[in-house]
């Protein structure tokens, strides 16, 4: 809610924060340009998703242009909610930081393991999966950050 974003807010411009760190704080999309507003420039702001494509009858998704317009240049993609929850494929996820990417944005991508994967020593294997699917669209590593 927006009282929690000011209390972030309030602490962010509080500082200090380093000139040599760049900060990315991610919100819901309907809290985009509030956030923005609120957050000193120096300081990003990163959309939670966004979609494969710039346009087309796709309800209640978001486009990297959106996202641009509301004053934002970051989206995070593939969170576990997105892969676990939503069950969107590792070929998805690719898809989208492709087309973030080519449309202007930064992109966080989240690699990771389920919990039963790590217990069962899968840790290596899955999040090598992850990786290999993101390079064929990833051509510009130094507007990604990986988490």
């Amino acid at each position: 809610d927006k009282k929690g974003i000011d209390e972030i807010v309030d602490f962010l411009t509080k500082g200090p924060i380093n000139s040599s760190t760049e900060v990315v704080v991610g919100c819901p999309q309907c809290y985009l340009i509030y956030t923005r507003e609120k957050l000193p420039s120096n300081i990003g702001v990163a959309a939670q998703n966004c979609y494969k494509v710039a346009k087309g009858a796709f309800t209640g998704e978001i486009s990297p242009a959106m996202i641009k317009d509301c004053g934002c240049e970051w989206v995070i993609l593939g969170h576990s909610e997105r892969r676990n929850v939503f069950g969107e494929s590792d070929q998805l996820i690719s898809e989208k930081v492709g087309h973030a990417l080519d449309a202007g944005l930064k992109v966080i991508p989240c690699i990771g393991e389920k919990l039963e994967e790590r217990e069962s020593g899968k840790t290596q294997e899955v999040v090598f999966k992850q990786m290999s699917a993101l390079l064929p669209n990833i051509k510009d590593w130094s507007r990604v950050v990986l988490a």
